[in-house]
């Protein structure tokens, strides 16, 4: 009987002691040198291609996009004048100091300065702008030579290709957010101008980014961030394509500023019912209502109105004048279609209107002047 109690306790000692280790074995570290965990797979093997390729472009944008700083007098109600500041980027172009920006980060500036990555700050000088695609070159004299960033082809894109946009949003240097083209084409309004043409894009863009780089996957500059739609970033982006600056770069090149041409025409929209009541085409067309003296448009022969017509008994209407029925070849179905050619050509470029005249159409070549430079 004795024995049988011995062997009965042995039976559940071991039995106790062989559910416990494996019980323990779950619980507490394993001595193995497998270890009970596994390390993450992008720490083994290094980053995926993507990232190598966010990581490089970085690396070589960044140095070359720098940080803005304009100062701007403002008014009180009590006409105490007061300055107020904001923030843009920009990026640079050659090694002797000119930025590529927005205008309306400089726009009426008194003090314009300009912070690098190494934190150093210059004063910078405007040398042109575009104002109708809201583009500034600007410059700064730092002493020595300067990164740069390469200017790609901004008419070869193609909606769904990454893009990366390297800007200061909010004050925060050197930030990088990715993206995609999400649209091109795109026209939107802003305060000053409508801007036509702009690439749409989901990389983040937020108060700070207007001027600096939209970059496409080889580090080239595709565009320059301009506007948002809203009041922060919805995933929604606009950047200006990059090919509307080189047109105001080669001017400035050549001709040592920027020139922004000049028509001399003040004109109206007419069409259907209105244009039939003034026995003009129903299909319409932009009707002439001043020419400026001294203008390209009176030096070509463009003809203004004989006379004035009251419509609906308050909006008075020069009629007689030429009806500007087609502009390069195209014709005029919308209000907009002069602007959106003139936004193509520079100061002494010649545009071809095609306008309505006697019941005939008449070709009238334009050599154009410059307007008063904006600065």
């Amino acid at each position: 009987m004795k024995a049988l109690r011995v062997f009965l306790w042995a039976t559940v000692l071991v039995t106790v002691y062989i559910v416990g280790r494996y019980n323990l074995g779950h619980l507490l570290p394993n001595s193995s040198s497998k270890g009970v965990w596994t390390e993450p797979a992008a720490a083994a093997s290094g980053y995926s291609p993507d990232e190598q390729n966010n990581i490089d472009i970085y690396r070589s944008a960044r140095e070359a996009t720098v940080n803005i700083t304009s100062e701007v007098l403002r008014q009180t109600w009590y006409f105490q004048v007061y300055p107020e500041k904001g923030t843009g980027s920009g990026f640079i172009l050659n090694a002797d100091g000119e930025i590529l920006t927005n205008y309306h980060v400089v726009k009426g500036a008194t003090t314009l300065t300009v912070k690098l990555t190494d934190q150093k700050v210059y004063k910078a000088k405007i040398l042109g702008t575009d104002t109708r695609h809201d583009l500034a070159l600007i410059k700064i004299e730092a002493g020595r030579k300067l990164p740069t960033l390469r200017l790609g082809d901004s008419d070869s894109l193609v909606v769904g290709q990454k893009v990366e946009a390297i800007g200061n949003p909010f004050g925060f240097d050197g930030t990088l957010t990715t993206g995609i083209v999400s649209s091109l084409g795109r026209d939107i309004k802003t305060e000053d101008e409508d801007l036509e043409g702009m690439i749409q894009t989901d990389a983040a863009i937020n108060p700070g980014n207007s001027g600096g780089p939209l970059l496409d996957a080889h580090g080239n500059v595709i565009g320059i961030n301009t506007a948002i739609y809203g009041e922060g970033n919805v995933g929604i982006g606009f950047a200006m394509p990059i090919n509307r600056a080189k047109g105001m770069l080669t001017e400035f090149q050549a001709r040592g500023r920027v020139s922004v041409p000049w028509l001399g025409i003040k004109e109206v929209w007419v069409s259907g019912d209105l244009a039939e009541m003034l026995e003009l085409p129903s299909k319409g067309g932009l009707l002439v209502q001043q020419v400026e003296s001294g203008s390209p448009a009176q030096d070509s022969g463009l003809r203004g109105p004989r006379r004035v017509v009251v419509v609906g008994g308050t909006y008075k209407l020069g009629i007689g004048g030429d009806l500007i029925v087609g502009v390069e070849g195209q014709s005029v179905d919308t209000a907009d279609a002069l602007r959106r050619a003139m936004n193509k050509k520079r100061s002494g470029d010649l545009l071809t209107v095609t306008v309505l005249r006697g019941g005939h159409n008449v070709d009238v070549k334009v050599k154009l002047g410059e307007a008063p430079q904006e600065m």
